[in-house]
């Protein structure tokens, strides 16, 4: 019998797609991977339009990259989720479409294990990428924000960015304290900055918390931003990918 594939990628490492597919569940409940020759791609806001996420994987980061027309593949991340943490580190990660209709994910380790989901017709909603005039960049270890953000997490439920010269700031402060994580070159959390002009803005500790969880996927993080406006965080993915997520900002 032969199948109808319109689809087939194959990556090494299972355990990056149980890392990247955790953190995305975290953001957003439904949406659609749209696959085409340049590589697998995702757009999408979470149920409070808060935050955007924006993903792309190249073809040329897979170890096989076959895709013989433009494949949108809907999917409840909650239920991927259950599937992609069954990956470890010494499986090789299967992904092929049939049909258009199902969704075939393998495991290649010390057994071969195959599950199939259903391909959910959510619809492809285009999703513009932001256009923001960023003032601030910054290139930092993810760990160490992951650490800053549970840090003033037990101050507050909110953060501040703030840029100068040579320094990377986050701050958190309420009636129950207030705390400074200071980034910079000589500690070696700092590995990059560049600042137009000084910013300083607000964003939810909740969002930040679940976009954190990224910095598995990411030894680097880039960071950027401009005085109450949304900042963009990109996660530096294997073979020229990215995972960028947008957060609007607090206001007052």
């Amino acid at each position: 019998m032969v199948r109808n594939m319109s689809l087939r990628l194959v990556f090494s490492d299972a355990k990056h797609w149980r890392y990247l597919i955790e953190t995305l569940s975290t953001i957003i409940e439904e949406a659609c991977f749209i696959a085409d020759s340049e590589g697998l791609k995702l757009k999408a806001l979470d149920p409070s339009k808060v935050a955007m996420v924006d993903f792309f994987m190249p073809s040329e980061a897979f170890e096989e990259y076959a895709c013989s027309t433009e494949t949108i593949i809907g999917v409840n991340f909650d239920e991927l989720k259950k599937i992609v943490k069954r990956g470890t580190a010494k499986d090789k990660f299967e992904l092929e479409v049939e049909e258009g209709k199902t969704l075939k994910i393998t495991f290649r380790g010390k057994a071969i294990r195959t599950f199939s989901l259903p391909i959910l017709d959510l619809g492809a909603e285009t999703l513009p990428t932001p256009k923001i005039p960023f003032t601030s960049t910054v290139r930092v270890l993810s760990d160490a924000v992951k650490d800053a953000i549970k840090d003033a997490k037990t101050i507050s439920d909110c953060v501040k960015f703030e840029t100068r010269e040579e320094e990377f700031i986050i701050k958190a402060s309420s009636d129950r304290g207030s705390v400074e994580i200071e980034f910079n070159r000589e500690s070696g959390s700092l590995i990059d900055i560049e600042v137009k002009e000084p910013a300083i803005a607000t964003y939810s500790l909740d969002m930040l918390e679940k976009i954190i969880k990224a910095y598995r996927l990411s030894d680097i993080l880039v960071i950027e931003y401009a005085t109450d406006k949304p900042a963009s965080l990109t996660f530096e993915l294997p073979g020229g990918g990215r995972l960028t997520f947008y957060i609007a900002p607090r206001i007052g």
